[in-house]
């Protein structure tokens, strides 16, 4: 069964690079959206395997409100029914330190700055969260 990652990115160019690669070399189902509503809809309803989070979302709203990728992860992984489903997030904003404030704000898995230079290990490091969370 081919597993889906769900990629929250604002960026057409990001989208486009980081689902060749994932369909490619991942052999995984791309689907994207920035819209944040639909997010917590398709992962509450099991239709993502993996969620990854662009940080810096700026068009995305919840419930009305701006949110950002951050938000957007605390959300899914404060609800029992999305909390176990792994997001990796991806952000351009890669200061010294903002990696351990990132993931320790967001509750996230994994985190990849851009741009993406090595696709192999981007690819690997979504793979072992996968294979983790079938277990």
């Amino acid at each position: 069964m081919t597993k889906t990652v769900l990629l929250v990115e604002d960026d057409m160019g990001n989208v486009r690079v980081f689902s060749r690669y994932l369909t490619k070399l991942g052999g995984l189902a791309v689907t994207h959206t920035e819209d944040a509503d639909e997010v917590v809809k398709i992962v509450k309803a099991g239709q993502a395997d993996l969620v990854l989070m662009d940080v810096s979302l700026s068009h995305s709203l919840y419930q009305g409100r701006a949110v950002d990728g951050i938000r957007l992860t605390q959300l899914l992984k404060s609800d029992p029914s999305t909390a176990s489903v792994p997001i990796i997030l991806v952000t351009a904003h890669a200061m010294i330190g903002d990696r351990e404030n990132s993931l320790q704000q967001s509750g996230a898995d994994g985190y990849i700055s851009k741009p993406v230079v090595d696709y192999r290990a981007f690819i690997d490091q979504v793979m072992a969260l996968l294979q983790k969370s079938e277990k």
